[in-house]
């Protein structure tokens, strides 16, 4: 049998509040072709203020030292981390995963804060060991 990999979350849900002729509007876009869908057109017009607001966003990761993109931190990750008798403090956009690995113990033994602009994929566990500490 193959093994089976857990899948790596890449994606939020969000909700969204719309006028009635924004939306109306958008649906008129999508009609004529210029869209596959809603969500199309939401994540089009997101990218394009993103990619607006690049240059702030560059300089302004690079000042708060925040780490981009994936971060995984493993049971092995963090056993290192008590053995040097140094604590984390994780400041990340995008998605900090903490494995299923990790007890909850070990976690709150070897992380000081967590400060995340995405997603923070953990065990309710984890989340509940760490809640005064994630910002």
């Amino acid at each position: 049998m193959p093994e089976v990999k857990p899948r790596l979350v890449d994606t939020e849900k969000i909700t969204i509040n719309l006028g009635l002729i924004d939306l109306g509007q958008i649906d008129l876009l999508v009609q004529e072709g210029f869209y596959s869908n809603r969500t199309d057109f939401i994540r089009t017009a997101i990218r394009n203020q993103l990619a607006a607001h690049g240059e702030v966003l560059r300089q302004t990761v690079a000042r708060r030292t925040l780490v981009l993109g994936l971060q995984l931190f493993t049971k092995h990750d963090l056993e290192l981390v008590r053995k040097s008798g140094a604590k984390l403090r994780i400041h990340a956009l995008g998605l900090v995963r903490i494995a299923d690995d990790v007890s909850p113990a070990l976690a709150r033994e070897t992380i000081e804060s967590i400060s995340v602009l995405g997603a923070l994929d953990a065990s309710t566990a984890i989340k509940a060991a760490l809640a005064d500490r994630i910002h």
